[in-house]
């Protein structure tokens, strides 16, 4: 059964990294990755917190390494599938794993890239610089991942983690 999660969860970062080099949305100083929001919703409902953090990291990585995303990647993504995996697994309801990835990223994530992006990048930014950014990118990403993950539960392709 793990090796099934671990392909699962390794066919999601491959299909992030693929599409993190065709969509995306430039808001101000950030990449708009809304992609990575629908990744961390379905991780989340399907694999739980754990295999959504190790997910949206490697996607992360793996697109910095390309030079296709940038370091404020790594908070926003991360925190979001976190918090969406928590709150999935305890309450195992699919708008709250939305709501976590919401939160968890446009504003937790978006919050937390201020200080890396001072100390990390060298550019300096108001409190809420990268809020709106961050939230334009989940709040559609996120909805996205709520229409697929009803489609799919209609069709009763998705396997949900227990």
């Amino acid at each position: 059964m793990k090796v099934k999660k671990i392909a699962y969860a390794s066919m999601l970062i491959a299909m992030g990294v693929a599409a993190g080099n065709i969509i995306f949305i430039p808001v101000g100083a950030a990449r708009c990755f809304p992609i990575q929001s629908v990744i961390n919703v379905i991780v989340a409902v399907t694999l739980g917190p754990t295999y959504g953090v190790a997910v949206a990291f490697c996607i992360s990585l793996t697109r910095n390494f390309f030079g296709t995303g940038t370091i404020l990647a790594f908070p926003g993504s991360m925190i979001g599938a976190f918090l969406a995996g928590i709150l999935y697994k305890y309450t195992k309801k699919d708008l709250f794993a939305v709501m976590g990835e919401v939160v968890g990223t446009g504003i937790i994530g978006a919050l937390v890239a201020v200080p890396v992006a001072t100390f990390v990048l060298g550019k300096h930014a108001a409190i809420f610089f990268y809020v709106v950014p961050f939230l334009v990118s989940t709040i559609g990403g996120s909805i996205m991942a709520y229409i697929l993950i009803k489609a799919l539960e209609k069709s009763k392709v998705l396997k949900k983690s227990k």
